[in-house]
């Protein structure tokens, strides 16, 4: 039986103040992971165009203020055109896919295609181009501007295929509404892609769109079995969704989240300069990736940014950790330890990952590199589960940190394999996986199938087919 082991890949890198800058540092964090061989990768919501986390847009009950109206200009013009249609919100839909779209169209020649009709501002052509060149799968979020409104995008970019889907977020999320038009239904529509022989059916929801039960049923409903979140919710309490998806779906998760930096908290990654990183006893060169700190207004208070260390057990669970005034080792402990700078004890599990990468429910290898230098000096690898590194006293409590990230990739039965990502903006995580997990788990819950009784309860979804993709 052929291999259905594949390389999931997820990273929390912030954007730049511009969309050239950010797909330059998209780029490099391509390359970067195309060095690791992953397959498919998964950036943030908004990852390309910005979230304006914080901003008012100078907008109260009743009134709106001349600032606000300038700031919602800057805004818009930092938005990427993808050259499609408003469309009741769906866009162009396969004609958009097809670059079937009438109007404006020019030519693309030379490395982007030779002949194919262009509209936008090329942004759909310069992730097709980084696709293509490193032969990753990229889920990227973005800004997208059409007509004149704005919709929170997901785009879908095959190495060989270019762009075979992108969908526009249904509901946002409590302010974002005022900035964010809300996109189709029909948008929620699944790809299909082959990876290393795997058929690999593939969907996304957008942060807080995981809230919301139908959306993850029209999506459960395609036989997917690859799950993509891509979120500004850099909360504790995102991961047991991310679990409880996995679970009830019985598909792969990966979750993306920008880590954020407060102004004047610097990043190791400033420079282009490629830095080894030592994978598996070998020794690779990367590119580190431009990073800014976002240098937005505080969107959460400073009570909720706090967080404890913490370490994740073989099961998954996270434990908040305290801190001892020294750090003493007892000579009576039966599971090995580490002492981070703080003092605070990190015990470590014992069980250890198969040579295969298979665990007890075909749980893959997981590790979290650092484009741009070696593994943070605390961070160990336990169980298939990459333990964050231990809290920097520049970032104490999540001081340094607008957002903090939380970067995650979760199996069909729940288990953790890599995450979540904390206060680390220039690691890729990533994760082996088989994707025959999601039909072993099949066996005794099919959420769209025989579990659902489909003789009994009926879902429809306005303009989308929900016939199940094949495998």
């Amino acid at each position: 039986m052929a291999s259905t082991l594949i390389r999931l890949g997820t990273a929390s890198p912030s954007g730049c103040p511009t969309a050239t800058e950010t797909l330059a540092q998209l780029s490099r964090i391509a390359r970067a992971a195309a060095d690791l061989h992953v397959d498919l990768l998964l950036l943030p919501e908004a990852y390309i165009g910005g979230y304006p986390r914080g901003s008012g847009f100078g907008c109260v009950v009743g009134s709106r203020t001349q600032d606000g109206r300038n700031e919602y200009l800057r805004y818009f013009r930092g938005a990427v055109d993808l050259g499609d249609i408003v469309g009741d919100g769906a866009g162009g839909g396969d004609a958009w896919v097809r670059r079937e779209l009438d109007g404006g169209a020019s030519r693309v020649s030379g490395a982007k295609g030779d002949g194919l009709p262009r509209r936008g501002d090329g942004t759909r052509e310069e992730l097709e181009r980084i696709a293509r060149d490193t032969g990753v799968f990229l889920v990227v979020g973005c800004i997208e501007k059409a007509g004149g409104s704005l919709y929170c995008a997901v785009v879908y970019v095959c190495p060989k295929r270019g762009a075979i889907g992108k969908r526009r977020k249904v509901m946002p999320t409590g302010s974002e509404r005022l900035i964010w038009a809300q996109g189709s239904p029909a948008t929620l529509k699944a790809v299909s892609t082959e990876i290393r022989g795997v058929r690999i059916n593939l969907a996304a929801a957008i942060c807080w769109e995981n809230y919301m039960p139908l959306v993850r049923q029209a999506l459960y409903a395609q036989n997917i079995n690859l799950y993509l979140a891509p979120t500004a919710d850099e909360r504790d309490a995102w991961l047991s969704l991310m679990r409880t998806v996995g679970i009830e779906g019985r598909c792969f998760v990966v979750s993306s989240n920008m880590c954020i930096r407060r102004e004047g908290v610097q990043s190791s990654a400033t420079s282009n300069t490629a830095k080894p990183v030592e994978i598996a006893g070998r020794s690779q060169a990367h590119p580190q990736p431009s990073n800014t700190d976002g240098s937005s207004r505080d969107f959460f208070s400073e009570e909720s940014l706090r967080r404890r260390n913490s370490c994740l057990t073989e099961e998954g669970f996270e434990i908040a950790l305290p801190s001892p005034t020294s750090p003493r080792r007892s000579t009576h402990r039966r599971r090995e330890s580490v002492f981070d700078e703080d003092g605070n004890e990190i015990v470590l599990c014992c069980k250890a990952t198969s040579a295969t990468g298979a665990g007890q429910n075909g749980v893959g290898r997981s590790h979290s590199v650092g484009v741009g230098g070696p593994l943070p000096k605390q961070r160990v690898q336990a169980n298939g589960h990459s333990a964050a590194p231990a809290t920097s006293k520049l970032s104490a409590n999540g001081a340094g940190f607008v957002s903090r990230g939380g970067s995650s990739i979760v199996s069909p039965f729940g288990d953790v394999l890599a995450g979540p990502q904390w206060e680390d903006d220039e690691g890729i995580l990533y994760a082996d996986v088989d994707f025959d997990d999601c039909i072993r788990g099949r066996l005794d819950l099919d959420a769209a199938g025989s579990y659902s009784r489909n003789d009994s309860f009926r879902f429809s979804v306005q303009g989308l087919d929900l016939d199940p993709l094949p495998y």
